[in-house]
């Protein structure tokens, strides 16, 4: 009786929801229907805290670090697929997996990642269709011998870096492996943490070495049917905060004269840095990106994802001028401080609310205002946008899905919790 009447009232909530949104000429039912083909790619490095499964004698780092020791970190690539598999019982919508190059399924005896196949993700490609998932992949040039003094493309030894190059040459291939097999293209990013902790003597040598590398990285051409390749920047990192080699500059002009998606990451730039202001620059003239949604707070890049000011701003320009087509999305975050199946959860769902939220805007009042320059309505129009009750639409799209609301979710993590990860070494 009590989900019953839970039901009803969703039901009618949803209903006076849409009577207000058919009053600003928008359709609510197609604007679920939209955000329900917009596949968003999960990052599994989330469940093991970018570790990945190539059992190194001692840790590596180099790059990507992670705070936090919450319980129940996945060891294996069996109990990350275990674990997705509860977060995605969670989460509505659309969905691909983001893997990074080093969560093989399986090692072979002297096999390094410059030598990887289709054979060491066996796993994640039979999973992958049995759940009608996409896949996607990501080169892992870091957490390795050879990334030496925090060089890997760029490196100035020749050998060092045809070991990085044949690494992403062989993502490709897997990723392309993906796309054939599982029917949707596989976007294959490319970010390297190459850079100088203090001011270089000399920044264009590498950033030459890193363009040859790059050439020779791409330089099999792979059917866009199966394979979509991306380049990331980043501001600055870890250890190289004075100078990073592929910085928003170099991959801008590469990705525009090589026909290559851009990627963006919310947590890559200056604080005060607006990623939602560069999807339209980039649209006008070059076309495709790759969005890395994730958080900066102050130096660190990588929070989960909350439902505030950017996300909605990036959400809402990804949408409202009809290139949804051109932009793929993709989470990347980690945080080992809390449950990490709770933060693969809120980060979707906060990533799919935003989503919503912008299909639900309606786009032609607040357009027709500024073409009139009328700033004054203007910003009183955006403003009144803010208090529409999409909050009704998601509840109602969620219990549609079979999902539970955006607390009562956590029910379900904890059982699991305590079911499964509490009894991880």
């Amino acid at each position: 009786m009590k989900g019953s009447i839970i039901m009803n009232r969703t039901e009618r909530a949803f209903e006076i929801a849409c009577e207000v949104y058919r009053e600003h000429n928008v359709d609510p039912v197609k604007a679920v229907e939209t955000l329900k083909t917009i596949p968003v790619s999960i990052h599994a490095w989330q469940g093991d805290d970018v570790v990945g499964f190539e059992q190194f004698d001692s840790a590596l780092t180099g790059g990507c670090q992670v705070t936090g020791n919450y319980p129940g970190r996945a060891r294996n690539s069996e109990e990350l697929r275990k674990d997705l598999d509860a977060a995605l019982r969670l989460i509505p919508g659309k969905k691909k997996i983001c893997l990074q190059g080093h969560q093989v399924d399986r090692m072979f005896p002297g096999v390094d990642r410059d030598a990887f196949t289709i054979d060491n993700f066996s796993g994640w490609l039979d999973w992958a269709k049995q759940n009608q998932l996409g896949m996607d992949i990501a080169p892992a040039f870091y957490s390795h011998p050879k990334l030496d003094h925090g060089f890997s493309l760029s490196h100035p030894d020749a050998g060092i870096r045809k070991f990085w190059i044949d690494h992403a040459v062989a993502c490709r291939h897997i990723g392309a492996e993906f796309g054939r097999t599982l029917g949707t293209p596989a976007v294959c990013n490319v970010w390297v943490p190459d850079g100088f902790k203090d001011i270089p003597a000399d920044r264009f040598a590498p950033r030459k070495r890193l363009t040859e590398s790059l050439d020779t990285v791409f330089a099999e051409k792979i059917d866009e049917s199966v394979l979509l390749d991306a380049v990331e920047s980043k501001l600055f990192g870890i250890g190289v905060e004075s100078c990073t080699i592929g910085s928003n500059d170099f991959y801008l002009m590469y990705a525009a004269k090589n026909n290559k998606l851009i990627c963006f990451d919310s947590g890559h730039f200056h604080p005060t840095e607006s990623i939602a202001d560069k999807l339209s620059a980039v649209i006008a003239q070059q076309g495709r990106i790759l969005l890395h949604v994730s958080r900066g707070v102050r130096w660190d890049s990588d929070h989960v994802i909350l439902l505030n000011d950017e996300l909605l701003s990036i959400a809402r320009e990804a949408t409202v001028y009809g290139y949804l087509d051109k932009i793929h999305f993709c989470l990347d975050y980690f945080d080992a401080s809390i449950n990490r199946l709770a933060a693969w959860v809120i980060g979707s769902r906060n990533m799919q609310k935003a989503l919503l939220i912008a299909l639900l805007e309606p786009k032609g009042l607040a357009c027709a205002e500024e073409n009139a320059w009328d700033f004054s309505g203007r910003l009183a129009r955006l403003e009144e946008f803010k208090t529409l009750p999409w909050g009704s639409i998601w509840n109602y799209y969620c219990e549609q899905s079979g999902m539970p609301d955006d607390y009562h979710f956590m029910n379900e993590i904890r059982s699991y919790e305590k079911a499964e990860l509490l009894k991880r070494g």
